[in-house]
């Protein structure tokens, strides 16, 4: 189970470079798995604290959906369920850390120029339009 955090502010997100496998070299949300016995909020909170420094406010839960990554020969390697959630900076100073490489306030209109993890855009698309009817 993976928890995901789509930090807006104004017309930017935040994103992360992944500095590890799986997905090394690609942009992505903040997240990653939860430990045995912990809970949801908690999980979204301890992720982004160690991935970049940030404190953040859950506001939303945006998307839930699983990605399943295969091989070169179609064997499922990786099998995530993920709840991304829409949340707030409430503190902390940005920088990147533990498994990140780089760590970015990325604009909006600029989302296209980044090597994004499939099914990336969609969601922050969504978490977009949600924030507006708040």
């Amino acid at each position: 189970m993976g928890v995901g955090a789509i930090i807006l502010h104004r017309n930017r997100v935040l994103l992360v470079e992944r500095g590890r496998e799986p997905l090394k070299g690609y942009w992505s949300l903040p997240g990653g798995a939860l430990e045995t016995g912990e809970r949801l909020e908690e999980g979204i909170r301890r992720e982004v604290r160690e991935e970049t420094g940030l404190e953040i406010r859950i506001v939303k839960v945006v998307e839930i959906f699983e990605r399943i990554m295969r091989d070169r020969k179609g064997k499922a390697e990786y099998h995530y369920v993920l709840i991304d959630y829409l949340c707030r900076a409430s503190g902390g100073k940005l920088a990147a850390s533990d498994d990140v490489a780089r760590a970015e306030w990325v604009p909006r209109n600029a989302l296209s120029q980044y090597r994004i993890t499939e099914g990336t855009l969609p969601v922050i698309e969504k978490a977009f339009r949600l924030r507006s009817k708040s």
